[in-house]
């Protein structure tokens, strides 16, 4: 999506400052397992690409893994507290795939599913509704040793390892999510080499793309018939502004724009692979074996989308072209992660320009008529957090990050976009991916040495939104009821981590 429409804040806040939302939306937390769990090791869990690439020398700030991360797997009973204490509706979570399935493929681990029974009865105890994201890049490390998201048995793997987790949870979680940030996964994990697995293949990323794709197509599939009540996926659209009114600086935005946007959203809201820059990556697509059927499989109806927003990224033209084109991704092209103009950044060197999540959305809406409901599945701030005398931590940036955006979602939807509703990212500090742990994006800190969550000043002020919102229309959450004390929901005892 791209725009020239420039910084500014909307006003959808009703007297005491706090932005409104409809009947029935509802709120949340997300998290991701690599990034919180820990217990890489723990009850039979298999290796991902993620503890591969952070084992290789220079990957990773200071060296940093997701061994112990936020030890999740043994903390989930207080991190579900915590999350009771904020009043949240729903918590999204990711499935470990290298835990349920350690090599991506043969049999199910039952300590790996065991958990997230659990975790997921935990949730249910609380009120709080489950929903599950498949595939978090965690990829098990055997399956990229066979060519990883580069060939299409993987996704065949994928729609496996769906079965064996929408039979175990199926009964009691209604709300799914196949892949998060495809996106970031093919082009950041498979050309630009940031993430996981770290290649530089500008055919593999294509290739990524598709079976991505595919995988989503299969899972869904898998899901319907296993009588999921919500199917969606979470991507990450971004707003792409160009630099200058120059032609040159349009035209970059235009290529950005499709290997960010276009070929994820038109195949699986339009039906098609875009037409239009096929010269920067066209020729590879081609290459890549497709099968009849493959676009209606991908385009299969979904019950909602979800959407990632973070910042805007401003698009600058270049002299110089990436000779492999399947690598021009916006970093490619000379796209910078700043705004042109006096706004504040993040940790992450990232702009805050709230009006931007208002116009991507309706740009979504209006460039997609048939798009189904919007829930926004991630959105959140690192910030420079530091404990204070008092013991708290007062995250007022985060504070005003977090105002902004909601007021410019209340903006879209007050424009006719049918947002259902919201996850902040994210419950807890956690592992950054190639930052280590030098980014906290938690509305809870995290103290890396002893573990202790401390509640930051986000986390109340987010509960009173909640609250709010909660007393004017009622709790959102369609949790089911929980199992019997004593049972996992299949008339076992539960187990402890």
């Amino acid at each position: 999506m791209s725009s020239n429409t420039p910084a500014g804040t909307t006003r959808q806040e009703a007297a005491d400052g706090l932005p409104r939302f409809p009947p029935g939306f509802f709120f949340g937390a997300a998290t991701a397992s690599y990034q919180i769990e820990g217990a890489h090791d723990a009850d039979g869990r298999g290796p991902s690409i993620w503890d591969t690439y952070c084992r290789t020398p220079g990957k990773v700030a200071d060296g940093a893994t997701g061994d112990v991360a936020c030890d999740h797997y043994h903390r989930y009973r207080e991190d579900v507290a915590l999350l009771k204490q904020l009043g949240a509706d729903s918590y999204r979570f990711s499935v470990a795939w290298p835990r349920v399935q350690p090599g991506g493929s043969g049999p199910v681990n039952p300590a790996g599913l065991d958990f997230y029974d659990r975790l997921v009865d935990e949730l249910l105890a609380a009120g709080i509704e489950p929903a599950a994201t498949l595939y978090h890049w965690d990829l098990p490390q055997e399956l990229e040793d066979q060519g990883g998201w580069r060939v299409r048995s993987t996704a065949e793997r994928f729609a496996e390892y769906t079965g064996m987790v929408v039979e175990r949870l199926g009964d009691r979680v209604g709300r799914w999510m196949t892949l998060n940030e495809p996106f970031c996964a093919a082009f950041v994990g498979y050309a630009v080499g940031r993430h996981a697995p770290g290649a530089q293949e500008g055919a593999g990323a294509i290739a990524a793309s598709h079976h991505l794709l595919v995988a989503h197509g299969l899972a869904t599939r898998v899901l319907r018939e296993a009588g999921a009540r919500e199917v969606g996926i979470a991507l990450n659209p971004d707003h792409l502004v160009p630099a200058s009114s120059s032609a040159e600086d349009a035209a970059a935005v235009r290529r950005a724009g499709v290997l960010h946007n276009d070929i994820w959203l038109d195949p699986l809201f339009a039906g098609r692979y875009p037409e239009h820059e096929r010269e920067t990556w066209g020729p590879l697509l081609d290459a890549v074996p497709r099968l009849d059927g493959d676009l209606e499989l991908i385009g299969q109806p979904l019950d909602f989308v979800g959407v990632n927003f973070y910042r805007p990224i401003t698009v600058s033209d270049t002299p110089h072209r990436e000779p492999d084109p399947a690598r021009r991704t916006a970093v490619d092209i000379g796209a910078a992660e700043s705004w042109q103009g006096d706004v504040r950044t993040t940790t992450m060197g990232w702009p805050v320009v709230p009006a931007t999540f208002t116009d991507l959305l309706t740009e979504l809406v209006a460039r997609y008529p048939g798009l189904p409901p919007v829930v926004i599945t991630e959105n959140g701030s690192a910030e420079a957090d530091t404990v204070s005398a008092d013991g708290r931590v007062h995250d007022t940036d985060r504070v005003e990050y977090l105002h902004g955006h909601l007021v410019a979602l209340a903006e879209a939807v007050e424009r006719g976009v049918d947002v259902r509703g919201y996850y902040v990212w994210s419950l807890l500090d956690n592992f950054e991916w190639a930052f280590g742990y030098d980014r906290r994006f938690g509305i809870v800190r995290v103290d890396y040495d002893t573990l202790t969550r401390t509640p930051k000043d986000s986390y109340h002020w987010y509960r009173e939104l909640i609250a709010r919102h909660r007393a004017a229309d009622g709790p959102a959450s369609t949790a089911r009821t929980a199992p019997a004390s004593g049972e996992d929901g299949h008339g076992t005892p539960n187990k402890e981590s």
